[in-house]
């Protein structure tokens, strides 16, 4: 079975988490979009590891982890993170394949980055600053250096001259502290030496890895509503995070996936700018920021939190088809009297209960909420029967809202205090294989 793992919200929902716990059932550990903005939080037996651009089943003593092309990759980033894991012992080499096609991120797109930023004024997006953006621009406008352009003998346009008239732009573009192209040249054709045992054609290593029997686990960042094109846009990332981007990141057809798990906590955080229906300005938001530690694993920047939104679920399910849900953080809404759950959207004089595609009716909606009572202990528990008759019902609530199986529940941040569920195909297949 191969295996989609994405975010049903808008981000920061516990996927680093629900990958490394699964991933003992892959082979093959694929990321398909991103770059070293998304932050995946995984903790093992008290030790915490936070992963950028490499795939969370890196842990794994044997898994191969595979970055596909619709990743961007900030090199010194790749370094780094290899770094950090080589120091505590966990081995990479051999195990971490770089697309050829996966373009990369260069200083100026970090500089290009915040300048862009800081222009938006008041209409600011809430970027990470780390070049994500600019570096999808250049692919797009095709003036993008890949991975494999650092290697090719003769490429269509040499690399000098698309660092030329990149830095040229940017130059031109910023206007101060001009950047020398032949520093950013020497310093881009330093990194192949250490890239180059690492790059290989990630579409073609996975489809030979399905032709030879191995399950693939694709791993997305962000979430569905940050999307490029299904997210609340333009307060989106830069690159396709639903499902759909499985496809196109890695090259591989769409029959290759065989279900999709979408990725929610058991309320709504969000982080940077855009509309969020459900967010709280008050004790509650802030009791649910210090319990849950809503503070982004990158960035570090405080998240904005809420009661669950299953309109949002709602419609991750449709955009992505999901087949089943991991809830993470139940353990966070202990001690709660009573919760509230969105189960509809009130715009003017009318309850919708879709999610809608105008920026300025999702900005002016108010949230139409369901209570539900709550209660005492979730944290640490590992049997779904031992869950409080209450926090039960609140599972089987969000079930029936959204159509779709809970088969995960996460009740801690350690890989063991997870809940698997012998509720569905997928989860039967992820817990008991």
């Amino acid at each position: 079975m191969n295996v989609v793992v994405l975010g049903a919200q808008w981000g920061d929902e516990g996927k680093g988490k629900i990958v490394d716990l699964v991933t003992p059932q892959f082979q093959v550990v694929a990321r398909y979009q991103g770059g070293h903005n998304a932050g995946h939080t995984v903790f093992v037996g008290g030790q915490k590891f936070v992963l950028r651009l490499i795939p969370s089943g890196i842990l794994h003593p044997g898994t191969l982890c595979a970055i596909g092309n619709g990743v961007v990759v900030d090199p010194q980033a790749l370094f780094a993170e290899i770094d950090q894991l080589e120091a505590v012992g966990i081995e990479t080499t051999g195990r971490i394949i770089v697309s050829q096609r996966a373009h990369l991120i260069l200083p100026y797109h970090r500089e290009l980055d915040i300048f862009t930023e800081g222009q938006r004024g008041e209409r600011k997006i809430g970027t990470t600053s780390r070049g994500i953006g600019p570096a999808y621009e250049d692919k797009v406008g095709r003036r993008g250096i890949r991975v494999g352009d650092l290697g090719d003998p003769s490429p269509a346009v040499p690399v000098a001259d698309l660092v030329r008239a990149n830095v040229e732009a940017r130059n031109q573009a910023i206007g101060e502290r001009p950047v020398d192209w032949r520093a950013v040249h020497d310093e881009l054709m330093a990194w192949w030496p250490r890239l180059a045992p690492m790059v290989r054609d990630v579409s073609l290593f996975v489809a030979e890895a399905r032709r030879e029997g191995k399950s693939v686990l694709l791993e997305g960042a962000q979430g569905t509503l940050l999307d490029i094109d299904h997210g609340t846009y333009p307060y989106v990332t830069s690159s396709s995070a639903s499902a759909g981007g499985a496809c196109t990141g890695i090259g591989i057809g769409p029959r290759a996936i065989d279900a999709v798990v979408g990725v929610a906590k058991a309320y709504t955080t969000r982080v940077g700018d855009g509309p969020m229906p459900t967010e709280l300005h008050d004790e509650t938001g802030e009791r649910l920021r210090k319990a849950g530690n809503e503070f982004g694993a990158v960035t570090g920047r405080p998240r904005r939190c809420g009661w669950l939104d299953t309109v949002v679920l709602r419609y991750a399910a449709r955009v992505n088809g999901l087949d089943a849900l991991a809830l993470t953080k139940l353990d966070v809404l202990d001690g709660f009297e009573t919760l509230r759950v969105c189960i509809g959207y009130r715009v003017g004089d009318t309850v919708v209960a879709e999610f809608p595609m105008e920026l300025g009716v999702l900005s002016t909606c108010a949230p139409v909420y369901e209570e539900l009572p709550g209660w005492e202990h979730t944290a640490g528990v590992r049997r779904y029967d031992d869950l409080p008759s209450t926090a039960r019902a609140y599972v089987a609530r969000i079930e029936e809202l959204t159509g779709i199986p809970v088969a995960l529940v996460s009740t801690g941040s350690d890989r063991d205090d997870t809940i698997f569920r012998d509720n569905s195909d997928v989860s039967r297949w992820l817990a008991f294989k």
